[in-house]
C-alpha cells in the first residue's frame, strides 16, 4: 500500500479546545484513516509550521485525499499538506527511468 506524509497545522480554535480538554489526536483519527482503508503507522506532535505529523499507508490517492479532505473539512486545521512517499527502491527506479527519458534542458 503507498506510504504518505500527512502534516496538519490546527487554528486557534483546536488548541483552545486540546487545552481545555487534552487528548490523544492520533488515536483520534486512527479510525477515519482505517474507515477510509488506510492504517497509521505512527504519529507526532511537531514543533514548527506543522502541530502533527503523521505516516499513513491508504490504498490509494483517492483515499488519501479523502482523509486530507475530511481533516480539512472538519474547521480545526489551518493547514493540511499530504505528500505522497517513494520507497528507496522506487526512487531508484525512477532514476533508472529518468535516464533513458530522452528530456533535454533548455540551456542559455
Amino acid at each position: 500500500m503507498p506510504h504518505y506524509l500527512i502534516q496538519v497545522a490546527y487554528n486557534d480554535q483546536a488548541w483552545q479546545a486540546l487545552i481545555r480538554n487534552p487528548v490523544d489526536r492520533i488515536e483520534a483519527v486512527r479510525p477515519a484513516v482505517e474507515n477510509l482503508g488506510g492504517k497509521l503507522q505512527e504519529g507526532w506532535f511537531a514543533f514548527g509550521d506543522y502541530d502533527i505529523v503523521c505516516i499513513a499507508e491508504m490504498p490509494d490517492n483517492v483515499a488519501a485525499a479523502a482523509i486530507a479532505i475530511a481533516f480539512a473539512g472538519g474547521g480545526a486545521c489551518k493547514s493540511v499538506k499530504t505528500t505522497p512517499l517513494m520507497s528507496t527502491a522506487e526512487a531508484v527506479e525512477a532514476l533508472k527511468k529518468a535516464s533513458r527519458a530522452g528530456y533535454r534542458a533548455a540551456t542559455a
